[in-house]
């Protein structure tokens, strides 16, 4: 048994801000006495501006985000996602990443988003990620002291094929943190994260951003803590603030036994 806390944000195109907003909601995860901590995608920053990005993205270890966030982990000793940071990666090309920080502070797994969020919904919402970032090419899964973890990052969820690899390569617990639009998360959010867990027998652990940020994006906000059978344990709707429950890493494993459909596939 552990805890886990997920945190939902608002957040904007000043990295020192989105640090500070960060905190303040680790610091309220901590006091509920959580083990695991995840924040959303692009909780660094909030643009698709390319020229934005550019003058303020770093490599992973100088910015000040991720830095920030280190210090926290290791000063309240908890394991710490922060769902996804924009940073350069060894090619200096922009990338999505997922970053894993242990309770030193230190940082164990990172993952860069594979599938780029290409969509035009209407004539005047139009998302163009892979014109932003380079694609990541890697599925990553981590042990934690309690079990196998597969990352992905929002886009990924409608690609089932990679959840069956992470679930089938022993995984119980998948992470989403996303910033899903709220135009497609009113019709699909739910519904597609309920289908990850149930098919592949695996805790969901899905922290968002919510609200209208200063770019003018809205997000859907809806950040769930869902059950390998489809149950939502925890789920904050709107605002910003920290969702926390126990988790029994047993589970998955119980259900697998009883439907071993991960056998037959």
């Amino acid at each position: 048994m552990f805890k886990i806390s997920c945190i939902q944000l608002k957040s904007d195109g000043d990295l020192h801000n989105n640090l500070l907003k960060t905190s303040k909601l680790i610091k309220k995860a901590v006091s509920h006495k959580t083990d695991f901590i995840l924040t959303p995608e692009a909780s660094s920053i909030m643009t698709l501006d390319k020229k934005d990005l550019l003058n303020k993205v770093t490599n992973m270890r100088d910015d000040i985000y991720i830095k920030g966030i280190c210090v926290l982990a290791k000063k309240y000793k908890k394991w710490i996602l922060i769902g996804s940071a924009f940073v350069k990666n060894i090619k200096k090309q922009t990338v999505n990443r997922s970053i894993l920080i242990n309770p030193k502070g230190k940082i164990v797994k990172y993952y860069d988003k594979i599938h780029m969020y290409d969509a035009v919904l209407s004539k005047k919402e139009k998302y163009f990620e892979s014109k932003v970032f380079k694609a990541g090419k890697n599925i990553q899964i981590y042990q934690l002291p309690w079990g196998k973890i597969g990352f992905s990052i929002c886009y990924d969820l409608r690609f089932p094929r990679m959840f069956r690899t992470m679930s089938k390569k022993g995984c119980d617990f998948l992470c989403v943190p996303s910033a899903f639009t709220q135009t497609t998360g009113k019709r699909h959010w739910h519904s597609l994260l309920k289908a990850r867990a149930i098919e592949n027998f695996c805790y969901i652990f899905a922290p968002a951003q919510e609200g209208t940020h200063w770019n003018g994006r809205k997000t859907y906000g809806h950040s769930l803590i869902i059950s390998p059978d489809g149950k939502i344990l925890k789920e904050l709707k709107k605002g910003t603030g920290v969702i926390t429950t126990i988790i029994d890493a047993n589970i998955p494993k119980i259900l697998r036994k009883i439907i071993p459909s991960l056998d037959k596939d």
